[in-house]
């Protein structure tokens, strides 16, 4: 355990604690999943260069282990029980307020709804272990070793920046959860005016296309599928006009106008001009969405196309 009693430490001191600890996660992280994608990734919820979740996990370890100090399985059991809880409550709380997931375990053998599982439970153990008896006793010289005017001025600048930077990003993570939103409800207007187009058609007599029974799910396909009708029905009408088509003539206008409008709001939503934003998917690449899958990866893929745009730009300049 640590040279000093981790009761006498400060409020300053626990702040630093979890600062270098968040500094540090964020290290491992983003070179793992650098590694991994063999690319350069600025991981995690924040713009800057720290992991909240390891900060607090690392405070959490320390101070659920207090009272085991002298048992090195009792620190093992409280990391494990402790970090595991950690890890499903924030997975949980994030998924409620910003509808995704910023990890998931649902690949991995005996998980819990994806958001903690076996594996990572007993690493948290091992961590728990290496840094009560190994890590905490070097960054704990290190404080000390340090003036403490200089650890205490650091201590609050990174405060007011980080706060700065949470305060930045849990507003654009919001903001992606609105236009996640929006884009979905876009898609359902569009699927209802498909199927009354489909309705129109059958009503007609005609068998435009293939008409499928399902509602095609690529948004993409989706536009296709009702441009392609909303031409047929244009045609049809021209070449053999009736009286029902003429009845619905105002309604197919109304639905011609109504599909103009979703696809041109649909291609607003996805231009991110905000970098906070563009982080949130650049920094997160195994980000899920249970409710709006779509709308997410419609999202990502506006990022990449904007990252690249820009590359090719800055290469002609």
């Amino acid at each position: 355990m640590t040279g000093v009693e981790m009761e006498s430490y400060t409020i300053i001191q626990w702040l630093f604690f979890f600062y270098l600890y968040c500094f540090l996660g964020w290290c491992v992280e983003s070179a793992y999943v650098s590694i991994c994608s063999r690319k350069l990734t600025n991981r995690g919820f924040l713009r800057g260069p720290f992991l909240p979740l390891y900060g607090s996990g690392a405070i959490m370890m320390l101070v659920v282990s207090m009272p085991f100090r002298d048992n090195l399985f009792l620190v093992y059991l409280s990391g494990c029980v402790g970090a595991t809880i950690l890890e499903y409550i924030t997975g949980v709380v994030m998924e409620k307020l910003f509808k995704v997931r910023y990890w998931d375990y649902s690949n991995q053998r005996f998980n819990f709804r994806g958001y903690i599982c076996l594996g990572t439970t007993l690493s948290w153990g091992f961590l728990t272990v290496l840094m009560t008896e190994f890590l905490h006793v070097q960054v704990e010289k290190l404080l000390f070793l340090l003036p403490e005017r200089l650890v205490s001025a650091a201590t609050i600048l990174l405060t007011v920046f980080l706060t700065a930077d949470f305060v930045l990003s849990f507003k654009a993570a919001i903001d992606l959860r609105d236009l996640m939103v929006k884009m979905a409800k876009a898609k359902e207007e569009l699927q209802a005016i498909q199927k009354r187009l489909d309705a129109i058609i059958t009503s007609a007599g005609e068998n435009i296309g293939s008409r499928r029974e399902a509602l095609v799910e690529s948004m993409d396909e989706l536009k296709l599928g009702i441009e392609g009708k909303l031409e047929s029905l244009k045609t049809l009408g021209a070449s053999r006009p009736s009286a029902y088509l003429e009845s619905v003539k105002e309604e197919l206008s109304e639905l011609k106008t109504k599909y103009a409008v979703n696809v041109e709001m649909t291609k607003r939503l996805g231009v991110l001009r905000d970098f906070f934003q563009r982080h949130q998917l650049k920094g997160n690449p195994g980000m899920t969405s249970e409710s709006y899958p779509e709308a997410l990866e419609e999202l990502k893929r506006q990022a990449r196309q904007r990252k690249r745009g820009k590359k090719g730009t800055e290469q002609e300049q």
